[in-house]
């Protein structure tokens, strides 16, 4: 999308330009995932689960100090509109914390304290939610369509065929250093395939839904406006636009019980880790008192405990409700598909649209065009979270 500028529109093209220029660098997940991660699994069994594991992560290449002074050296005064000068503002301090997160990383608390800034922390509410969902009973180890089926091979031949429902090009790579299974990177329209990985037909219908359905969704729309604060993303947006992502699995009939207490233990890990609990503490605590595999119980630890203590995985949870109310008040899910956006700044995206500084929607999620979810006890658990 091309603006018409006038000499308002022109600095904010100006600082949404500096912005782009710092944080191409800035995408935390790039450096949070361990790259030895098998190694210390192995060496975390083989202890008993007592010895907490040693993680090493990439190497970043910024600099740091210079990045803070160039973000805070930004002329914000110039632009002349108060509602898109504070929307700016905000942008700069969400920025300037993952800059703090990404420069602490491995560092322990420091860390923790830097992600408690940028994510926050569960609620009591949060804690109490994901316990709630655990006293469900599933009976889903028996079900074919979640056994271990598919290669990461035979992983990306579906998720090649199921991006076809979608008029943009993207790229998929394989990992051996990732907690997930698999990820969109935004910044290089990648799609990353864990290695480690035999994926089962419930994953791939979800991960198609998740991954390329919103996460690949919003990094093609986000391309589509001027102004690269789309891309980079709003304050909060990891909130909102996980909730989009596990709203998308509900809507085309995958969200499952079992898919739910997933998102249930990792408001548990980051609580434990929270409470100041050694990881193989909290990992005894789902695998011990709320019967989890070993396997997933350590993923699922590792993910909240990477980079000294990621709290960002509670999030998951919270913004599926906050996403499901929103639907059920019959509000168009669209505006909120315009890029790494937030919903507490939908306000501030019509008003961008309105005065011709962004775009609509180019790519809409297909499941949010019917409600295909004929699982009673997922919407009463969704209706009934607080």
């Amino acid at each position: 999308m091309m603006i018409e500028t006038s000499t308002k529109t022109q600095k904010i093209l100006d600082i949404d330009k500096q912005i782009d220029t710092l944080v191409k660098k800035i995408e935390l997940l790039r450096y949070v995932n361990p790259i030895n991660i098998e190694e210390e699994k192995q060496k975390f069994f083989a202890s008993k689960y007592l010895t907490d594991p040693s993680f090493k992560y990439p190497e970043r290449d910024f600099d740091k100090f210079k990045l803070h002074s160039q973000f805070f050296a930004l002329d914000l005064e110039a632009i002349e509109d108060e509602k898109i000068r504070n929307l700016y503002e905000e942008i700069i301090y969400f920025y300037s914390g993952l800059i703090q997160c990404i420069e602490t990383i491995g560092e322990g608390k420091k860390f923790y304290y830097n992600s408690l800034r940028s994510f926050g922390s569960p609620t009591e509410a949060d804690v109490e939610n994901a316990k709630f969902i655990l006293h469900f009973e599933d009976d889903s180890e028996t079900d074919p369509q979640f056994q271990p089926k598919y290669s990461p091979k035979e992983a990306e031949a579906i998720f090649r065929d199921y991006g076809k429902h979608y008029d943009f090009d993207y790229n998929i790579k394989h990992s051996s250093t990732m907690s997930a299974i698999a990820m969109v990177l935004n910044s290089t329209k990648t799609l990353v395939v864990n290695r480690h990985h035999t994926y089962s037909e419930n994953e791939m219908a979800i991960l198609t839904n998740h991954e390329i359905g919103v996460h690949m969704v919003t990094t093609m729309n986000a391309l589509e406006h001027t102004l690269k604060i789309f891309s980079h993303g709003f304050p909060n947006n990891e909130e909102t636009q996980e909730g989009l992502a596990v709203f998308s699995e509900y809507m085309s009939g995958n969200l499952t019980l079992k898919r739910l207490k997933e998102l249930a233990y990792r408001v548990l890990a980051v609580n434990g880790l929270a409470k100041g609990y050694s990881f193989s503490k909290t990992f005894r605590s789902l695998h011990n008192t709320y019967d989890l595999n070993r396997e997933s119980a350590f993923y699922i630890t590792l993910r909240a405990y990477r980079g000294g203590g990621f709290t960002k995985d509670y999030l998951y949870l919270t913004g599926l409700k906050k996403i499901y109310n929103f639907y059920r008040e019959g509000k168009d899910l669209s505006t909120l598909l315009t890029g790494k956006v937030s919903l507490e700044f939908e306000d501030e995206i019509k008003y961008l649209i309105e005065n011709n500084l962004a775009v609509p929607s180019k790519f809409i999620t297909d499941s949010f065009g019917e409600n295909n979810n004929t699982n009673e006890t997922i919407d009463f658990i969704l209706k009934n979270l607080k």
